[in-house]
Order: structure tokens, then C-alpha cells, then sequence
């Protein structure tokens, strides 16, 4: 059946889950459920590269109205989307094997975990509108108790934090849906836009303040002002590869609706020049300056990557709000980079924090005595974070400023690249004197109180997962070509 992988690409993520929580022999032995859960994850892997190798397929589940179909579609968009998704969740998830087993709960986490993954490669894979809101809704719902998974008063706080903010961002989004469903050629995602323009049923200005209120709010999932509130609550209170995922996939989600929205719906054209534009980039270099200077006040060390990851997701959103190809070129590598670099970041804190008992910045003095390949992989992972060539992070930045330069856009095709650059020294200015430190420094406020911790790298189980993102970060920066290609290919559809 054509357009069956899409289908088996949900479903296979999500019947494991329901394994997990029902099947007796998965409970009997944590071994057993966690070589399940990993298997579970790599035939994913492999399911997502048969349908990033395959050729376009659409699959209508059912339609609730001719205008309103539910159905799958593999583009590439989707192939981007999902291959980073997939790829970023399993790596977590093997590295959770090993971390969870200091944590109470083991088996929900493991049931969420994958039913999460499922309904992110539903949202990839969604063709309409309709589908997209249903899969993006159901994604924060089950995404919601890894944010709660300690149980503790703070973890439940954040966590209705994270869903009334989620709810929020999804409701805006959900009016955009409303009002542009009769006014576009095609309820399937059209490559450039399928609005008519010319029958618009709204004057322009209304139409054009929905079309914003609907951006930021798929804004909220990316963590972009001013719906960015949740994200440095809710991703510190979860375990160590709840939060990579978190900041490094569940992020993406934010990027993928006003992405689809954007380029699938709207059209890059209707929006450029607009004052729309001009208010989505304000918001964006906003965010990018903010978060880094939260940052850069943060002590508590996981908390500051979650302010980061609030800067750095909005290099992201300043490319794509551009609205320039090799803006959008840079756009998807920063994607890519920042998933690979938050997800090795937070599993670095996962190591410190499990093995050091060290939670805050102030505290890692000399850890790179005792975690020296930690510390080492910590260190070039910030590096890359504030663009350092050749660090894969580099070349993102490149491509973004450089697109914001020869668009000549008012204001915006010289503010954008001083935000950023004055963002990679804030992000220096936070990320590497705790790398200096653990080498170099003295004793450690707090230090007695850890000195019952075995101050060690972590288990191989725990190691190899960073190993491999910051292996991939160094060699995706410097052959960067590939991924060029693939990106660049897509921008000129789009366009």
C-alpha cells in the first residue's frame, strides 16, 4: 500500500509504548525493557531513512469534511524534520539507560518517552493544517509528564507552566487555521504557499494581524518572545535526556508549524516587506538577545542552557523569518547544530550532576581533573554554541547573517547579524568560563558537600551518546557541503 512506512513510522514508536506499560515479561527486568525501548528506537531510525530514500508519498487517513482531510505526507520538509528528530531521540534514549537508573518511574518514562516520539513523527509527517494542530496538541499532552517525572513540587508546578503555555500557543495557532482554511487553493501543504490572495473574505490588516498572532503562536513551542516563559521552568526540573530532548527536538516542533505555515501555506511572498515580518524578526532578535543575557545571570547550570536554548532556537526563527534562501539555508543548519549541541550539552550536566552531585556554574571548579573527557566534550560543544569555526555552529550563523545582509531589508539586514554576534559573545561570556574553570580553577564553592560523590566520567552507556553528537558536530562542520546541498535544495522549492 502506498504511503503504508508513513503510517508504520507513528505506529511503531507508539505500540512500543503501549508494550512498555502492558506487556508483564517488560517489567519483570529493566535489561529486557531497556534493549525493547532501544530496538524500538533504531528500527524508527531505520523506517525514517526508507522514507527520507523513498519518493514523496501522501496517505489520507480520513477526511472529516472534503476541506478538512487528515493525512500523512513525506516532502522535504518532512525528511529533515523527522531524520533530525528521530536521530536526536534515540541517541537520549540510550543514554538514558544508563542515567535512569537513578530515577524513580523508570517504565512511564520509557512509555512517554516513546509515545512522544511517535507523535513528533506524526507532526513531521502531517499534510494538512488540521493534522499538524491535532498532532502538535496531542505531542504536548504526552510530552507533558517527562516534565513532571520527579513528582516533586517544583516538577508539577513546571509542568502546568509548560501545559498552559503550550495550550496558549496552540490556540493561536488554531485561529490562524480557522481563517486561513477558506481562503487557500488546496487543504493539503502546497511547496510556496497556497493562499489566494486576490479572494481574501478579510481586509488585509485583519488578515495580517491574525496571520501574526497564529506565528507567535506556534512561537510559544519554539520558545520565542513574548511565549517564552515556559521553557526555562520546565526543561531544568526533568531528567538529564528529557531535558535534551526537550530543548534540542521538542523546540523544533515550535519551528516545523510556523515553518509549514510559512512556506506551505501562507506563501514567503505575501509576508515580505510586510509589517508582519518586521514584528516576527523583532521578536526573534529579541529573544536571541534576551535569553543570552538570562544566561548569562543564571547560576544553576541546566537552567542556563534552558535560557540559552531560548537564544539560540531564535537564530533559528530570525533565518526563516528572513525569508531568504540562504537565510533559510542557515536557518536548517542551526537547526540541525543546535539540536546536536543542546542535546550533548544537557548530557554533559546530566554527567556532572550524576556524578559530581554539581548543579550550578560555580560549582565545577576542577572537574575536568576527575571528568576530563566530560569536560572535554562539554567544552567543544560550547565552542560550537558560540560559532567558532569549524564547529558546525559556525557556518549556521554564517549562512543566517549573511542572508540578512543581501536581502536589504530595512533596519533588519544589519541589526540581525550585530544581534548575533553580540549573542556569540554573550554566549562565550556564559559558556566558557566553567569550561576554564573545571581545568584550570580552584576550589569550588560547595565542594565538600559533593565530596561524597565518585567524581568520574560516566559509564560508556552514558559516554558514547555524547562522544557520538560531538563527533558529529566537529565533522558536520567541517563538510558541511552535503547538508548545504540538501537545504539549499529545498529553499529554491520554497521560493
Amino acid at each position: 500500500m502506498e504511503g503504508l512506512l508513513l503510517l508504520v513510522a507513528i505506529l511503531l514508536p507508539a505500540i512500543g509504548s503501549l508494550m512498555v506499560v502492558f506487556m508483564p515479561w517488560l517489567n519483570e527486568r529493566r535489561e529486557e525493557r531497556c534493549f525493547f525501548v532501544g530496538v524500538i528506537m533504531v528500527l524508527e531510525c531505520i523506517v525514517v531513512l526508507l522514507i527520507a530514500l523513498d519518493a514523496e508519498r501522501t496517505l489520507v487517513l480520513f477526511e472529516m469534511t472534503k476541506q478538512l482531510p487528515i493525512a500523512l505526507r513525506s516532502d522535504g520538509t518532512s525528511r529533515v524534520f523527522s531524520a533530525v528528530m528521530a536521530l536526536m531521540w534515540t541517541i537520549s534514549g540510550f543514554y538514558s539507560f544508563s542515567y535512569m537508573k537513578h530515577e524513580q518511574n523508570e517504565k512511564s518514562y520509557y512509555a512517554f518517552y516513546l509515545m512522544t516520539l511517535a507523535s513528533l513523527m506524526a507532526l513531521t509527517l502531517s499534510g494538512t493544517m488540521v493534522t499538524m494542530y491535532l498532532f502538535f496538541e496531542m505531542m504536548t499532552f504526552i510530552s507533558m509528564p517527562m516534565v513532571l517525572h520527579s513528582r516533586t513540587k517544583e516538577a508539577v508546578a513546571a509542568g502546568i507552566k509548560y501545559l498552559i503555555y503550550s495550550v496558549a500557543g496552540a490556540t493561536m495557532g488554531l485561529l490562524g487555521i480557522f481563517m486561513l482554511t477558506p481562503n487557500i487553493a488546496s487543504p493539503y501543504f502546497v511547496e510556496g504557499g497556497s493562499l489566494l490572495v486576490e479572494q481574501l473574505n478579510l481586509p488585509h490588516t485583519a488578515f495580517q494581524v491574525i496571520l501574526l498572532v497564529t506565528l507567535i503562536g506556534f512561537g510559544t513551542k519554539a520558545g520565542m518572545f513574548p511565549m517564552h516563559g515556559w521553557l526555562p521552568t520546565a526543561h531544568p526540573v526533568a531528567p538529564s535526556p528529557a531535558s535534551a530532548v526537550l530543548s534540542g527536538v521538542i523546540t523544533k516542533a515550535g519551528v516545523l508549524c510556523i515553518f509549514r505555515m510559512i512556506f506551505y501555506v501562507i506563501g514567503p511572498d505575501y509576508l515580505r516587506g510586510t509589517w508582519v515580518q518586521w514584528t516576527l524578526l523583532s521578536c526573534a532578535t529579541i529573544t536571541v538577545f534576551m535569553g543570552s543575557m538570562l544566561a548569562l545571570r543564571e547560576k544553576v547550570l541546566k537552567k542556563r542552557l534552558a535560557y540559552s536554548s531560548v537564544s539560540q532556537v531564535s537564530y533559528v526563527l530570525c533565518g526563516v523569518f528572513i525569508l531568504d534562501t540562504m537565510a533559510l539555508d542557515g536557518a536548517l543548519l542551526q537547526m540541525v547544530f543546535h539540536a546536536l549541541t543542546k542535546d550533548a550539552l544537557f548530557l554533559c550536566a546530566g554527567a556532572i550532576i550524576l556524578q559530581a552531585g554539581v548543579t550550578r556554574v560555580d560549582e565545577m571548579h576542577n572537574l575536568g581533573k576527575s571528568m576530563p573527557w566530560t569536560m572535554w566534550m562539554f567544552t567543544i560543544c560550547a565552542i560550537s554554541l558560540v560559532g567558532i569555526p569549524p564547529l558546525g555552529g559556525f557556518i549556521a550563523k554564517w549562512y543566517i547573517a549573511e542572508g540578512a545582509l543581501i536581502t536589504n531589508t530595512p533596519v533588519f539586514s544589519w541589526l540581525v547579524p550585530v544581534v548575533l554576534l553580540i549573542s556569540a559573545m554573550l554566549t562565550a561570556a556564559y559558556l566558557l568560563p566553567p569550561s576554564v574553570s573545571s581545568f584550570f580553577g580552584g576550589m569550588a564553592q560547595g565542594e565538600a558537600a559533593a565530596i561524597a560523590y565518585e567524581k568520574k566520567d560516566p559509564p560508556l552507556m552514558m559516554m558514547i551518546p555524547i562522544t557520538i553528537l560531538t563527533l558529529a558536530i566537529l565533522l558536520l562542520g567541517i563538510f558541511p557541503g552535503f547538508m548545504i546541498e540538501v537545504f539549499t535544495s529545498l529553499a529554491n522549492t520554497l521560493f
